[in-house]
């Protein structure tokens, strides 16, 4: 039966590359063999998130599935002769099996060695570690936890156990903690945006607080804070309050916090506030400005 790599993933069609890197990672890790030893039914999933996100990561061999579907890199399918497939109509890049510490081997259908894939996307490092593979679990955790650190009690090998989350970790993070692994999951914030260590905001000011400027206040992960709003500001403007971001974790020092402007437009005005709107359109067009 024909596979849809999104729907495998958990993903839309229109998912971005981030969106598809999350729920892979979520997704190997919960089927991963090492974490479920012997679970046939388990290690087939496992085999075919990979499968989805190998493809499904890569530009360009997604282009190709989006156009000709899983055969095209079946043998003998449209991707079979092309930048995907080897002479013979082979797998080319993607034929690879994997044994795993002389405890038998695992067969990922043609597909590369997820061990590999794990490795980079872990930042070099199989989570799951070659030679001595240390447990791994998933936490997740608030964004305002990722910022600002706390402290948690984890279920980990069915002892509960307190582990403390350094302020400034961000989705993917990973905690040593004994001979465990942690794997930090943040939830989205609506307010905030994160990018790397500095914060994106968005502030709604009026046509009047916009044209003739105002001193306004702005919530940041590290608190609140006045700014001045210059006389004129334009829609998508950024200002950036320089410190006010994220801590970061090697050294002493932050982000900052970029506030975006978003110009709201009253939908419902009064007959005096048309009235002076015309008049102000009528006095620009004869060059006040």
């Amino acid at each position: 039966m024909t596979k849809d790599y999104y729907q495998t993933l958990g993903v839309t069609k229109g998912a971005s590359e981030t969106e598809i890197k999350k729920a892979y990672r979520k997704l190997a890790l919960q089927y991963h063999p090492d974490r479920n030893k012997g679970d046939k039914e388990l290690e087939k999933k496992f085999k075919e998130v990979t499968k989805a996100y190998e493809v499904l990561s890569d530009p360009s061999k997604r282009q190709t599935y989006d156009q000709f579907g899983e055969a095209a890199f079946e043998q003998g399918g449209p991707g079979a002769g092309g930048p995907f497939g080897g002479a013979g109509g082979q797998y080319g890049p993607f034929t690879y099996t994997y044994s795993s510490g002389g405890q038998g081997g695992f067969d990922f259908g043609g597909f590369s060695d997820p061990f590999d894939i794990f490795e980079q996307f872990f930042g070099g490092g199989n989570p799951f570690g070659r030679a001595q593979r240390r447990p791994t679990y998933s936490l997740t955790i608030s964004f305002m936890d990722a910022v600002k650190g706390a402290t948690k009690k984890v279920n980990l090998g069915g002892k509960v156990q307190t582990i403390k989350i350094p302020a400034g970790v961000n989705e993917g993070s990973r905690i040593r903690f004994g001979d465990a692994e942690i794997v930090i999951d943040v939830i989205a914030d609506k307010k905030f945006k994160r990018e790397g260590y500095d914060i994106v905001s968005e502030l709604e000011l009026s046509f009047p607080q916009a044209a003739l400027g105002d001193e306004v206040q702005v919530q940041t992960v590290q608190g609140i804070v006045k700014i001045k709003i210059p006389q004129g500001t334009q829609p998508e403007t950024l200002i950036r309050l320089r410190g006010k971001g994220v801590k970061m974790l090697r050294g002493s020092g932050f982000g900052d916090h970029y506030v975006k402007i978003k110009i709201v437009i009253p939908k419902n005005l009064t007959g005096k506030q048309k009235e002076l709107l015309k008049e102000f359109d009528g006095q620009k067009k004869s060059g006040w400005f």
